[in-house]
Formats: structure tokens, C-alpha cells, sequence
């Protein structure tokens, strides 16, 4: 087809070749390989195309034959490579892709296009092709051609000299056995310099694990690779192939099957590599005109934290500390080989019924590649590696754990504390050096497994125990703690006001209703379909801009919100692109302020650390740097600042070590001390504590009432000053001034 310029594509694709061959240093490695876009001949030839998919094998012979006799004319140097050129179908067959799953009897003999996972992959092995044999009695030379289940001319009508196809004669399958003697039994040696071989390997083609149905376990199909298409593939890699799907009469040892079940397999004619990319998203303009705005704003980690589980009451912090992990730090290589991680780990500890698995699920929704599992549910090597033994071949080989599949991505695991600790153990090179290294079995490898770790944890007493210091109540060594970026203590406080406002938020989630009828809990996100289809009518600016919130069904009340969005949290699948832009696109660098902030505020957690708190390490150090990077990536921002970079990432360190925050939410308290809790706070006291007696009750409620009043004027100047007005000129009457700093700092807690 002149049209699609074949002939050019054959000789670019003979001197690829050629130039593939001297680069390394030898020849016939594979052979030249002609792309057919089956695109192109649905456009120029349907009928052939179809013909194509229905009996692909003998078509696909029909092209290399033409292809051949093309290369001949165009390149004569072709004819001495005894290489055979070859026809890789490209181009959509089917509406979608099938998976091994929907592989089923009306598939075989025809051409399929099946993507998954590669599991299990073969050593290379030549296949005899032609064996060449010499008599020494009769100085005579035979050759014997070999035709095996998985060969791609099996039931073809044989060809002649001319390539014309004889239909009475079908190619079977040969005899494996050498021919020791000819036919007047005169004895043969076989010549294996002049004997042809090809490169044959096998690999198992596993459905992903995201498109398997829920609760089935992942189906898998085995494919044939044969010449140039071998050792392309590696175990974990998602790959996308071309090929024929056929029965083999005969099983791996020769024998034929009397049962009536068939082994089928998949003859690959083309392979492409999918990567490791499995976020699927779809960029665009407008996506990233609202990122680049939505970054502009001072309280964008505010935003980002409340957008990750808006079903989850309270947890401020920890939520923005999530979105930093999935925004990750900045991974460094130095030039002596030392790797310095940007993956932020996070661990969490706390009584039952804090939300702590919540968070986990809401994670692993957003991140593009995560990889779930239980504490008891996972041994070490699950984690890590394994070498196992291949049951058909009896060889070695190793099995990549969860760490390792997740290879830049987020490892979640819950129930941490169950773990035995000879599991645990394996787990310490991957978390801080980012590599799994196995030495057993003759093996010795080293994997990759830079992944950032999410982990839940109950207290070693079932409760946290705030009479013990955190150790004893975490039960984790501190090799293993220093490696945590962050560890927040979760904690279930008795307080009446906290309890009430967790309770209406948990009802308004059972009080929405889907789209399916049922109630809300089974989606954190309120997609209005009616208000999308009239933003989609009327695609002005501002419904553009307006298009990437949505109205959140949790909001603490009405009279709380405002039309700055402050109570709206972000759609779940721009929130999903806006993480993984940032984490993509931005590489910021530390500034020399941010330098010289960060070595001072080092300084000064090491002088204030004691017994009551975690260890201080140089880690720690570490951590700041990768929580400010994550924040300026949060904000697209190149350089990473001491004011608002350093300053967040001090903030919420601050917080995982000594249980104190100054910008933190209206929440459920997460702070072990009691002492520590907000004013206005009701906190559980201990029984040993002396009650109150019914005089200071009254002396109180006059303070309360005092509180109140002065609490209501200043609001009330405030709001006719527009917000804004100097301290000294607020309530002048008053002279008690602390009293005014302590109300001031009142409304700020209730984000007035």
C-alpha cells in the first residue's frame, strides 16, 4: 500500500536492525520487525482488516512473505543475514483492551489485545528451529525441520518454492526427537554450527489488581514470546499485548490430553510497555489554569487536608500531614552514591475508634499507586522478598513483596503492633534506605522499594495509658520510631462539646442519600450530577473556576459558611490531579534563610526534648527538610521558604513531638496532657482529682458570664471595624488586658 509508505517502513526497520547488530557486536540477535497499523487498514480496507482479526495467523504469514520479497528488492544485503523479517500488529483491535479474564473460548484463533500485569517470567531458551545432520558413510547432508503446540504455522497449508499456499497439505506437529539414524540406518552426527535456533520465552499474565472484581481472586493467562520480543518484559512491569489466542493439543511433556481441557495461551506478535504510571489521569488546559490558581492561595495545605476524608471529623493536623506524604519531599543522589529519601512516613497510634483505618482508606483512594496490608496478615518477606522454587522448572526465583510492588507509591498497614518482631526487622532498610537486599538460596539482590509508609497502630495496653511515658505505650523500639517522619497520638477524650458536634457530623452522613438510594457513608464526595451538567451548558469562567469544589454535606453549620469556599472541600478527582502534578512537576530547593531556619529550630528541639517525649534525631533534621519541601510543592513554589515553608512543617512536627499546635483546628483533641487543652475545653479528669465545690462553681459562672459579655463586644467591634482594628483601642475600659488577649485568642480557636 503505497499510501502508507510500507516500503520505507521495511527498510527503516532492516537498517534499525543492522545498526542494533553492530552496536552489539553481533548479528542475528532477534530480527527486523515491521509495525501494521490496523488503524490505517480499517481506514483504507475493512474488509481485509477484518479478515485480519478473524484468521490472523495466515494473514500475518501473507505480510512477511510480501514484506520479505520487498526487503529483497530494496536492501540485497538482507538476503545474507538469514534473518526472516517479521509483522507486529499495532492499533486498536477491539473497543477496549481484554483482560485474562474475558479471554474465553469465542476468542481462540483470533487476534486478541490483552493488558495485565507480568508476574512470572521465563529464562531465555533457545528453541531448535532446523537441525542440520551429516552421514560420514554416505557424505550426505540432512536437514529436519521442527514444528512444536506453539508455533504460529501449526494447521497452516503448507507453501511452495513460489509462496503459493497447496491446500491439501496442513502443517502438523513434528517429532521432537533427533534423528540418530537415516533411513538405511546409517549413523548421523548433527552439525550445531549450521543447526538454526530461536529465542523462546514464557510469561504469566496476571489481571491489575485494580480492574479484578471485588472479592475474586486475579485470573492469569500464559504467553509464548519468541525472536526479538524476548527479555522485554520484567516482573511487576504493566504491559499491553498483541497476539493470537490458541488451544495446545498437547501439554509441556508431550502427552495429549484425554480429558477434553485444553491449555490455552496467548502467541504475542507485539509488546508495549505500559510503566509503572497507574494514576490514568487526564490533563486539561483548564485542570492546570485551576491548579496554578488554586495554589496561589496562603491556605492551600488547609485546603488540601480538609478535601482528603471529609467524612472524618476533626484531625486537622493529621490530614494535612497525609497530603504532605502524598506530596512527598524531595529524593536526592549524591555523587559519592549516598540516597537520601523524600518519602515521608507516618504513623499513627491510638485508642480503637479514633478513625485511624478511615484515614487509611482515604489514602488509598487518592494515591495513585498504593498497596494495602494487615499487620498479622503479612510476614516479613511478604513485605519485602522472597526466593521460591518454580514447581515446573525447579528453579530459583524471586518474588517481589508489598514494598517492593509499590515502588513509588504509599505502603498502608494496619494493625502495626501486631506484627511479630522478626517481621518487623525486615522492614528497616526498606523504610530508611529505600532498598530490599536478599542474600539466601545462592541469590544475592537488591530491589527497590522507594515507597512512603502509612501505618496504624493500637497502644501496647489497648487504650493509651497517659500515665506512661510513649514508649512504653507504643511497645515499638526506637530504631524502628526514629524512622517515622511523624507520630501522632490519637486519643479519645471525654469532652460533652466534641462529643456532640462528632455525633451530628456522623448523622449527617447517614442522612444523605446517593444516587444508588442508599445512605451516605459509601462516598465522602457529593457529586451533583444536575449542577454539573448546567456548569457544563453554561462554561463561563466562573463556573470553570467554581467547578473544582463541591458543596461538602458535613459542614459544622450554616452560619458558618461564606462564599470564599471555606467550608467546601475539592472534587475527588482534581484533588487526585492536583496532588499528583505537584508531586510530579516540582522539585523545590532549600533557600539560605530556610537553611539557617531550619538548623535553629533543630537546635532548639533537641534542647527541649526530655523524657516525656519522642527522641530527637538527626533524622528529625531530615524530616523538616522534607516536610518544607512538601509544602512548597503544595504551593508549586520552586524554592522552599523559612516563613511559610519551614514555618508549616515546624508547626505540625510540633505537634507529633509535644502534643501543642498554634494554628490547630476545632477538633477532637489529640493531646495526651491534660493540662494542654484549649480553653473553654471540658476535659476528662482523673478520679484521684479533688471535686469542685459548689462555691467556685458559682465563682465560675460569673466568670463565664464576665467571658461572655466581653466576648460578645469585642466581636461586635470587630465586625463594624470590618475585621480589622488595633489592640489597644479595643474595649479601652477595661483594664484587665489579659482578659482581652485570652478572649482574642478564644475566637481565634473558634475560627471567628
Amino acid at each position: 500500500n503505497k499510501s502508507n509508505n510500507y516500503a520505507d517502513r521495511i527498510i527503516t526497520a532492516i537498517d534499525d536492525y543492522n545498526a542494533q547488530s553492530d552496536r552489539n557486536g553481533k548479528a542475528g540477535f532477534g530480527c527486523p520487525r515491521v509495525k501494521v497499523n490496523l488503524t490505517e487498514l480499517r481506514s483504507s480496507n475493512p474488509t481485509l482488516e477484518q479478515q485480519l482479526r478473524q484468521d490472523p495467523l495466515r494473514h500475518i504469514r501473507a505480510i512477511e512473505a510480501a514484506c520479505h520479497a520487498i526487503a529483497l528488492v530494496e536492501r540485497p544485503s538482507y538476503a545474507k543475514s538469514q534473518t526472516q523479517i517479521k509483522a507486529a500488529i499495532t492499533g486498536t483491535i477491539h473497543a477496549q483492551p481484554s483482560t485474562p479474564r474475558s479471554l474465553t473460548s469465542s476468542s481462540l484463533r483470533q487476534l486478541v489485545c490483552v493488558e495485565g500485569v507480568a508476574t512470572k517470567v521465563s529464562a531465555i531458551k533457545p528453541k531448535i528451529v532446523t537441525s542440520v545432520h551429516f552421514c560420514p558413510n554416505t557424505n550426505q547432508h540432512t536437514t529436519k525441520e521442527y514444528i512444536d503446540a506453539t508455533d504460529p504455522q501449526l494447521g497452516l497449508p503448507a507453501v511452495d518454492n513460489d509462496g503459493r499456499e497447496i491446500p491439501d497439505r496442513i502443517i502438523n506437529i513434528t517429532s521432537s526427537v533427533y534423528p540418530l539414524k537415516d533411513s538405511e540406518k546409517n549413523p548421523l552426527e548433527t552439525e550445531f554450527g549450521l543447526s538454526r535456533f530461536k529465542d523462546h520465552q514464557t510469561i504469566v499474565l496476571q489481571e491489575m489488581p485494580e480492574k479484578a472484581p471485588m472479592g475474586q481472586l486475579p485470573r492469569s493467562i500464559e504467553l509464548v514470546l519468541d525472536d526479538d520480543l524476548v527479555d522485554r518484559v520484567k516482573p511487576g512491569d504493566r504491559i499491553q499485548v498483541v497476539g493470537v489466542y490458541r488451544a495446545l493439543a498437547t501439554s509441556s511433556n508431550g502427552q495429549s490430553t484425554t480429558s477434553g481441557l485444553f491449555k490455552t495461551v496467548v502467541l504475542v506478535n507485539n509488546v508495549q510497555i505500559l510503566g509503572r504510571d497507574v494514576s490514568q489521569l487526564n490533563f486539561l488546559p483548564e485542570d492546570v489554569t485551576n491548579i496554578r490558581a488554586l495554589a496561589k492561595r496562603r491556605d492551600i495545605l488547609d485546603v488540601l487536608g480538609r478535601s482528603l476524608a471529609p467524612s472524618i471529623h476533626g484531625h486537622g493536623v493529621i490530614k494535612k500531614a497525609l497530603a504532605l506524604q502524598l506530596l512527598s519531599g524531595v529524593e536526592k543522589n549524591l555523587e559519592n552514591g549516598t540516597h537520601l529519601r523524600g518519602d515521608i512516613n507516618v504513623l499513627m497510634v491510638g485508642d480503637p475508634s479514633t478513625a485511624k483505618s478511615q484515614l487509611l482508606r482515604s489514602v488509598m483512594t487518592i494515591a495513585p499507586l498504593a498497596v494495602s496490608t494487615t499487620g498479622k496478615g503479612s510476614s516479613g518477606v511478604g513485605l519485602t522478598a522472597a526466593v521460591t522454587s518454580d514447581p515446573d522448572t525447579k528453579e530459583r526465583r524471586l518474588e517481589a513483596g508489598a514494598m517492593v510492588l509499590a515502588d513509588r507509591g504509599i505502603v498502608c498497614v494496619d494493625e502495626f503492633d501486631k506484627m511479630s518482631e522478626a517481621d518487623r526487622v525486615a522492614i528497616h532498610e526498606a523504610m530508611e534506605q529505600q532498598t530490599v537486599t536478599i542474600a539466601k538460596a545462592g541469590i544475592h539482590a537488591s530491589l527497590n522499594a522507594r515507597c512512603s509508609v502509612l501505618a496504624a497502630a493500637n497502644p501496647v495496653y489497648g487504650q493509651y495509658d497517659r500515665k506512661r511515658r510513649i514508649q512504653e505505650n507504643i511497645g515499638l523500639p526506637d530504631s524502628l520510631l526514629s524512622r517515622f517522619d511523624l507520630l501522632f497520638v490519637v486519643l479519645d477524650q471525654i469532652d460533652p462539646d466534641t462529643d456532640r458536634r462528632i455525633a451530628a457530623h456522623v448523622i449527617k452522613g447517614h442522612r444523605y442519600k446517593s444516587g444508588h438510594g442508599t445512605s451516605g457513608h459509601d462516598s465522602d464526595y457529593d457529586d451533583d450530577d444536575d449542577e454539573s451538567d448546567t456548569e457544563d451548558m453554561n462554561a463561563s469562567n466562573n463556573q470553570t473556576a467554581h467547578s473544582i469544589w463541591q458543596r461538602s454535606r458535613y459542614e459544622s453549620s450554616a452560619n458558618d459558611r461564606s462564599p470564599d469556599n471555606n467550608d467546601d472541600v475539592l472534587q475527588h478527582d482534581f484533588l487526585r490531579k492536583y496532588l499528583h502534578y505537584a508531586k510530579t512537576r516540582i522539585k523545590p530547593v532549600l533557600t539560605e534563610e530556610a537553611r539557617e531556619c531550619i538548623a535553629s529550630r533543630y537546635a532548639e528541639m533537641r534542647s527541649r526534648q526530655d523524657e516525656r517525649t519522642l527522641p530527637v534525631t538527626a533524622r528529625s533534621l531530615e524530616t523538616v527538610i522534607r516536610l518544607a519541601s512538601a509544602h512548597a510543592k503544595a504551593r508549586l513554589s520552586p524554592i522552599v521558604e523559612a516563613e511559610l515553608d519551614v514555618a508549616a512543617a515546624m508547626d505540625i512536627l510540633s505537634f507529633a513531638l509535644y502534643h501543642e499546635n498554634i494554628n490547630i483546628d476545632n477538633q477532637r483533641p489529640n493531646t495526651p496532657d491534660l493540662e494542654e487543652q484549649k480553653p473553654g475545653k471540658r476535659a476528662r479528669t482523673d478520679a484521684t482529682e479533688t471535686e469542685v465545690s459548689g462555691e467556685e462553681n458559682k465563682e465560675s459562672d460569673a466568670q463565664n458570664t464576665e467571658v461572655k459579655d466581653l466576648k460578645t463586644r469585642i466581636w461586635n467591634e470587630l465586625r463594624a471595624a470590618d475585621g480589622a482594628k488595633p489592640m489597644d483601642e479595643l474595649c479601652g475600659d477595661v483594664q484587665d488586658r489579659s482578659s482581652i488577649d485570652s478572649v482574642i485568642q478564644q475566637l481565634t480557636d473558634e475560627q471567628k
